[in-house]
């Protein structure tokens, strides 16, 4: 199986190491102490298990899980045993390694993920994958943000960056419009231009060509009007 390991602290992830190499079904490809690294290397390559800490900066395990579509088989690794509850609740948690961890308890974790047929197709539980469809994240020097759908009011395109405004913060982040407009609720949000999608539940006035949202004016283009008068529930 080849595997990666996703840990902040160095030593865990050197102990870890020499554990795959004494183990021959695994062949370990990388190693991160930075979730966001990990997340875009997986995003170009599949893996068959993640040995993953819970415990890292501004980013737990769980947020690591949910932000991967299709999480493959994994293996989390802690020095508290309190999350055990928490981590069956994902269909992908093959197994839960209490640091230090020792060779024979690393050795029964491997059995029970050879244990599930490489051909299954893992996924999050059902619940918490609800969950996660009323957000989204960024990322911001390094750190992905998490940021509800609800509290989103307009996403504005400027060049090759998007400018999130929400009702308490603002964020600049280097993407597209159409990227953040495939992963936003088509019930909640709406192009109503080129620059600008808004969040519909958040309109306070309509004038011509034009709606209010917060103290924001925003241009609506003749093509889009028509979509926007549909979604209103106009007496």
């Amino acid at each position: 199986m080849n595997c990666i390991i996703v840990d902040d602290e160095e030593m865990a992830r050197a102990i870890i190491e020499k554990m795959i190499e004494n183990t021959p079904q695994l062949n370990l490809l990388q190693e991160f102490s930075n979730a966001m690294h990990a997340i875009k290397y997986l995003n170009q390559n599949e893996v068959d298990l993640i040995f993953l800490d819970i415990h890292m900066p501004d980013f737990t395990g769980f947020d690591f899980i949910q932000t991967i579509k299709s999480p493959p088989r994994i293996i989390l690794i802690t020095s508290d045993k309190n999350f055990a509850i928490e981590a069956f609740e994902y269909d992908c948690i093959v197994d839960y390694l209490v640091k230090p961890i020792t060779e024979d308890r690393f050795q029964k974790a491997i059995q029970k993920a050879n244990a599930m047929p490489l051909s299954t197709k893992l996924i999050v539980n059902k619940e918490v994958k609800e969950d996660n469809a009323n957000e989204f994240y960024i990322n911001i020097d390094r750190r992905l943000i998490k940021i509800e759908f609800a509290l989103v009011n307009i996403v504005e395109a400027k060049g090759d960056y998007i400018h999130i405004k929400t009702e308490n913060k603002n964020y600049v982040v280097h993407s597209t419009l159409k990227k953040i407009e495939d992963k936003l609720p088509k019930d909640l949000f709406l192009k109503v231009h080129r620059s600008f999608i808004i969040n519909t539940k958040k309109i306070i006035d309509i004038e011509d060509n034009s709606v209010l949202i917060g103290k924001d004016v925003i241009p609506v283009s003749r093509a889009n009007r028509p979509d926007l008068m549909k979604r209103l529930n106009l007496l």
